[in-house]
């Protein structure tokens, strides 16, 4: 198993687990429009997205989102997407992506790493809280739904 920095020539390995990723939060598949949206996070060096490679086979992915904390006056990420293919579960995968996104926090020189996800997300969960996320209690997060 190898996780790497993806580039744009990993694009079309990235797109099935993308769309996949994307229908599991009950979202209609377009892969035509993951590619687009992919290829433009990337052309434009606008997300960090690591992605986890077996046997040339694409078996997960996370992608972070720069971000700035005007409280902290310091960067952070937003670990937006974690996503590893219902075969790779349960094999390490999604720890390699967290220590992956973890490393390139550090080497930042970030103040930290937020994510967010379903209630009902629980693996995911437990697999955040192993690894020191801690679910906050002091703070609600919004959402204003434009479209």
């Amino acid at each position: 198993m190898k996780v790497s920095r993806a580039r744009l020539s990993d694009l079309e390995g990235l797109v099935d687990l993308f769309d996949c990723y994307r229908m599991f939060y009950h979202q209609a598949s377009d892969k035509p429009g993951a590619r687009k949206y992919l290829e433009d996070r990337l052309s434009h060096d606008e997300s960090v997205i690591f992605v986890a490679v077996h046997h040339d086979e694409y078996v997960g992915f996370t992608q972070l989102y720069p971000s700035f904390s005007s409280v902290y006056m310091e960067r952070i990420w937003k670990l937006n997407d974690l996503y590893v293919s219902s075969p790779a579960r349960n094999r390490g995968v999604g720890q390699m992506l967290l220590d992956a996104a973890r490393m390139h926090a550090e080497q930042t020189h970030s103040k930290a790493l937020i994510l967010e996800t379903d209630r009902d997300n629980v693996g995911a969960q437990a697999l955040y809280e192993r690894n020191g996320y801690r679910k906050e209690e002091l703070v609600y997060h919004y959402t204003l739904h434009l479209k």
